[in-house]
């Protein structure tokens, strides 16, 4: 595997730029920008099981969770195409097990499990112009993080400003109820994987380069995921 040189975005930018990585809370997406490196060919490659979960299981594994410090709501899998239910997948790698690979055509987040298999869950990635491909590692978590806007963001939303001081976390926040904030070489990329309750976005580009799951599916990825992970995102 090749990789070509990385161009690593600055780590004293304020984490805030992750509002436009959550659908729907301002209507302007495109604070995010910047690039990441591109990657060579991999000798990855996915193949489906047959035995997809059913809608009726999917309404299961996708329903509330009340327990929360915010409870979540269930998702309405009816928005969700069937392919896009979390589901474990024939995947022949040289990846290691824990390894998450974003792959952005067809809107998948990857888990290797080992022994050729992996957890396979529907994601929301870039839309076209801010799509990136690249290695990178887990930098750090987060559950219920605060988001401040940035300076640059309120100049351009004025509705933003209210939230100067920290939006505090929560089912609007658009952190979500999880995050992985992903890093290279040490700084912060501005890119994350994060939580969406938003169903429709799920097969979508529509973010400014960070990739969402269901809160559900974030939340198990979430779980089995340390810092230091192994990121790798495909070229699209």
């Amino acid at each position: 595997m090749t990789m070509n040189s990385a161009k690593t975005v600055s780590s004293n930018r304020d984490d805030a730029t992750l509002l436009e990585c959550r659908v729907g809370l301002l209507s302007r997406r495109s604070f995010l920008t910047g690039s990441a490196a591109g990657i060579g060919a991999l000798a990855l490659a996915g193949c489906v099981t047959s035995d997809g979960m059913s809608v009726a299981e999917a309404a299961k594994v996708y329903g509330p969770v009340p327990n929360e410090k915010f409870p979540i709501p269930a998702i309405d899998v009816s928005k969700v195409d069937p392919k896009y239910y979390r589901r474990t997948v024939r995947y022949e790698t040289k990846e290691a097990p824990g390894t998450i690979i974003v792959d952005p055509s067809n809107y998948y987040v990857y888990r290797i499990e080992g022994d050729g298999n992996a957890t396979r869950y529907g994601a929301n990635v870039g839309r076209d112009g801010f799509r990136w491909s690249g290695e990178a590692y887990v930098g750090r978590k987060g559950e219920w993080a605060t988001w401040t806007p940035p300076r640059e963001m309120i100049k351009r939303q004025p509705e933003a400003a209210k939230w100067a001081r920290g939006m505090p976390g929560g089912l609007d926040n658009p952190l979500g109820a999880r995050t992985l904030y992903l890093y290279q070489n040490g700084a912060y990329t501005l890119y994350t994987i994060y939580a969406s309750l938003d169903a429709e976005s799920i097969g979508n580009g529509i973010t400014s380069g960070c990739v969402g799951l269901l809160t559900q599916d974030m939340m198990h990825l979430y779980d089995q995921t340390p810092v230091k992970t192994k990121v790798i995102v495909l070229p699209a």
